[in-house]
């Protein structure tokens, strides 16, 4: 007589697989792989590099001395992808060539996603959860910029992972595996401490859950161990966070209901709610034959894993939404690490249908409609409208004399215009030491040749401005993000004010997200 876990759920004890299955799995999961890179090398440099993409390749080329004082003093959140983007960009530092570093980390995620999976339940769900992954537009997007975003969701997938591996067999390797990839995960995205959070409580509801049906499972003495090495190892990073506060995500807005709903939407890879609507039925299919079971402590290996993908799932969400009342702090793509659990649940669901004839068809629908996610990520972003800072900078080099000045709004907007500018050059030194004089002088900030940690904060005085009329008749101002020419930010209107006085005369020209200025003497 089968024990009672195995009864409850065929798939805890799989019958072996004839070789002719197994080979059809593995040719299935290569194929999948191969169609999930392609997908996201297709159209890899369509879009413009925006400001966030230039500040990573900016941030990773600097000299190591200016390198550590950013990352103290402002950067240390995706630290971790600012150094493999250090080690890459000695190969190439064409745009295509560094968004490809996401590629690579999106096409790992796809095994692990796979073996995530076949733990929590078989290798047909497994199967059906990297179908999901290999056509989900959401992941598409991020694996094609150069941010540390397809980092986070890869090292968040295999922290998952060796959490259930150590539940399961309580072996060294695994605690190893889930200590060091957890702390590496933190590091390339500081909310993956919602992650370790998530589960923290998923393993409180442990209890006698059975995860293995020949003994109950406590929590084991591993855990406790692993999460106060976590603790210890990520400490600087907490330091960094209490010494900047809020400020480096000051500009996050606070979220209201439509901004949660259509986080789902993007999540699941789309811009409308049908193919969310499908997702949300087949998480029911998969959570409904639990009945009340779902919400009690101690339950058994089906109800718990289910539990433990609810809470990666919706905890994360629902806290950093409740936080935003005090300090808004919940932002889409900041929670791309929920997307494996979303996929897994929807996997399970499909996976209860009762016959291929039902589920083939459920799935080949739900593909299409998530490959047409991607035609529009191609072109589109799913959560905001990229600057043209790139434009911006053509146009400020084509225009300008040498001795023209420039001057950047808020300091960081320098950072954009250094990286189109190093493509205008033609540099290809991993090193940010571009001496030569291309476009006007820069006056601010300026703390020598090259950039300096220094000139990544900081704005212009009224009393700076006002002594510069002196040294040069025209003077190009770059401004990003500065409001609207009725509601201009603070140091736009200050700025507007003080040139007049010395410069007469001024020029405007609006590109997204961007306006140049030429001022001049006459």
């Amino acid at each position: 007589m089968p024990p009672p876990e195995a009864a409850e759920n065929p798939s805890a004890n799989p019958s072996p697989s004839p070789p002719s299955m197994r080979g059809v799995r593995w040719l299935f999961l290569v194929l999948l792989l191969f169609t999930g890179v392609a997908v996201r090398l297709f159209y890899l440099a369509r879009k413009p590099f925006w400001f966030d993409e230039c500040f990573s390749v900016e941030v990773a080329r600097i000299g190591w001395g200016n390198f550590l004082r950013l990352l103290w003093w402002r950067e240390a959140n995706m630290s971790l992808y600012y150094l493999l983007l250090r080690v890459w960009l000695h190969f190439g530092q064409r745009e295509f060539f560094i968004r490809s570093l996401s590629v690579v980390f999106a096409a790992a995620t796809l095994p692990a996603i796979y073996w995530l999976a076949k733990l929590l339940d078989d290798r047909r769900v497994a199967l059906i959860a990297v179908a999901l992954f290999t056509l989900n537009a959401y992941n598409v997007r991020y694996a094609q910029e150069a941010r540390s975003y397809a980092l986070f969701l890869l090292l968040a997938t295999l922290s998952s992972g060796l959490l259930i591996a150590v539940l399961r067999e309580r072996a060294r390797r695994y605690w190893l595996g889930y200590v060091i990839v957890s702390i590496l995960a933190v590091y390339a995205h500081l909310y993956a401490l919602l992650l370790l959070a998530a589960h923290w409580i998923a393993v409180r509801l442990l209890s006698s859950a059975q995860i293995r049906e020949d003994r109950p499972m406590a929590l084991p003495p591993q855990m406790r161990r692993a999460w106060i090495t976590i603790g210890c190892v990520v400490l600087p990073l907490l330091i960094f966070v209490g010494k900047t506060g809020a400020g480096p995500i000051r500009w996050i807005k606070r979220p209201g209901v439509a901004d949660v709903l259509e986080f789902f939407e993007h999540l699941a890879g789309s811009e409308s709610w049908i193919l969310l609507a499908l997702f949300a039925a087949a998480c029911v299919a998969a959570v409904v034959p639990t009945g009340r079971r779902l919400f009690a402590r101690g339950q058994t290996w089906e109800v718990w894993r289910l539990q433990f993908l609810l809470i990666w799932l919706f905890f994360p969400v629902l806290l950093t939404v409740l936080l935003s009342f005090a300090r808004p702090v919940f932002l889409g793509r900041y929670m791309i690490f929920c997307l494996p659990a979303l996929l897994i649940l929807v996997a399970m669901g499909l996976a209860r249908l009762p016959t291929w004839w039902l589920l083939g068809p459920a799935l080949v629908g739900i593909l299409l409609l998530s490959f047409e996610g991607i035609v529009f990520v191609y072109g589109h972003d799913f959560d905001h409208e990229r600057d043209a800072s790139g434009a911006a900078t053509g146009f400020i080099l084509d225009h300008a004399d040498p001795q023209d000045g420039l001057i950047f709004h808020i300091a960081d907007t320098r950072i954009a215009y250094e990286f189109f500018r190093s493509l205008r050059a033609g540099e290809n030194t991993a090193s940010r030491a571009y001496t030569g004089q291309l476009g006007p002088k820069i006056v601010f900030p300026y703390h020598g040749a090259g950039l300096d940690y220094r000139d990544f904060t900081g704005k212009p005085t009224a009393d700076f401005l006002g002594a510069i009329g002196a040294s040069y008749p025209r003077v190009w101002i770059m401004l990003m993000n500065n409001g609207s020419a009725e509601n201009p930010d603070p140091t736009t209107a200050m700025l507007t004010k003080v040139m007049s006085e010395s410069f007469p005369k001024v020029q405007r020209w609006q590109f997204t997200k961007v306006e140049v200025r030429l001022y001049s003497q006459q």
